[in-house]
């Protein structure tokens, strides 16, 4: 018996496939409530380029308020190469939310998946399991909207770094390797910056110092970004949560994912204090797009991440394990080598993979 009103969940499926992968993950949350204490009540909000370019808005205000009362927000995939704003910019609303919802913490996880065929031939590729955290609401991308261009002759970007911003995603930062370091993980954060060229990074680097203070459970590193790029591919089971600037993030975490498999196996979570949007890593994909080629693993796993932050907040221990649940599924359909999803070769799309996850449930 369900004993809490349903949790309220805003869903963007936004375009391309991410409808498709939104589809897919749906009937998994569900089947995860079949005789849970809890339950969802799924309500899907239009958001995207292809509403942009029928509509001429983005990001509709009801759409905003609706993921501003949603218990949390699952999101699919928004943008079009094609489809632009005026400036040449593409449609990206899931920016907008994380400026307007606050949401801080760009988190993205890397664990290598039983089963899948990684990039890296050492054995303890296999043991790769980290966490980037990406401070997503200022760094160099404070400037979307903002930059300036002279005369055709110059342009210009400004990376801004506030002490609150850096002081809430490094607390955010150590607060997550304390609880992976009860799960059985180094506990080990990574300070990633610029702070040898940079006065915003020497500045990011010494809030990290004097938060680390405040966590003396934890261990604190640093390492410069370029030595960190070098560094996972050298040895990226070595590193258990990197926390990092906004644009540094973006391009650490991509190649992260492809550490373990590609985008179509990286989750992500983008949350704050008050908010939590869950989308997969990958984008649109327009030319597989209606298909049933896509992957929707990267995003059952983000709703896993959905459960797992419902359950941190106070909403039960039940979501929490029907996390657990829904993770050792997805492992137990790509240890059995059964699944095999097209960017590894295979011929199993969405709904190949998402079926055989719920038969693992």
């Amino acid at each position: 018996m369900t004993t809490n009103k349903p949790l309220r969940i805003c869903v963007l499926p936004g375009d391309g496939i991410g409808v498709e992968v939104i589809d897919a993950t749906l009937p998994l949350l569900d089947k995860l409530a079949h005789g849970a204490p809890f339950a969802f009540a799924f309500a899907t909000h239009p958001a995207g380029a292809q509403h942009f370019r029928a509509t001429g808005d983005a990001l509709p205000d009801a759409t905003l308020a609706a993921a501003r009362d949603a218990d949390a927000i699952l999101f699919g995939a928004m943008g079009w190469p094609e489809i632009r704003y005026p400036d040449g910019t593409e449609i990206a609303p899931q920016l907008d939310l994380r400026v307007a919802l606050e949401l801080y913490a760009g988190v993205r996880p890397a664990r290598a998946l039983p089963g899948i065929p990684l990039p890296l031939a050492d054995p303890r590729a296999r043991d790769i399991d980290l966490v980037v955290v990406r401070e997503s609401t200022e760094g160099l991308f404070a400037s979307r909207g903002k930059g300036v261009i002279d005369d055709d002759r110059e342009a210009r970007d400004t990376m801004v770094i506030t002490r609150q911003g850096s002081e809430r995603v490094h607390d955010f930062a150590f607060r997550l390797a304390r609880r992976r370091k009860a799960r059985g993980r180094p506990g080990r954060v990574t300070c990633v910056d610029k702070a040898n060229v940079f006065r915003s990074m020497a500045f990011f680097r010494k809030i990290f110092d004097e938060r680390a203070r405040a966590f003396p459970d934890v261990e604190a590193r640093h390492n410069y970004v370029d030595a960190t790029a070098l560094d996972l591919i050298r040895k990226p089971w070595e590193f258990d949560v990197l926390v990092t600037e906004n644009m540094f993030g973006d391009i650490l975490s991509d190649e992260t994912a492809a550490l373990v498999g590609g985008m179509g196996m990286a989750p992500s979570a983008d949350v704050g204090d008050h908010h939590g949007l869950f989308q997969p890593c990958h984008g649109s994909a327009p030319d597989i797009a209606g298909q049933d080629k896509a992957n929707p693993t990267a995003t059952i796993l983000s709703a896993a991440l959905m459960l797992d932050w419902l359950a941190e907040r106070g909403h039960g221990d039940a979501l929490g394990d029907a996390s657990l649940r829904l993770e050792r599924a997805v492992d137990a359909v790509f240890a059995s080598g059964r699944i095999v999803p097209y960017e590894f070769g295979g011929r199993d799309g969405t709904r190949a993979v998402a079926d055989a996850i719920a038969a693992n449930l």
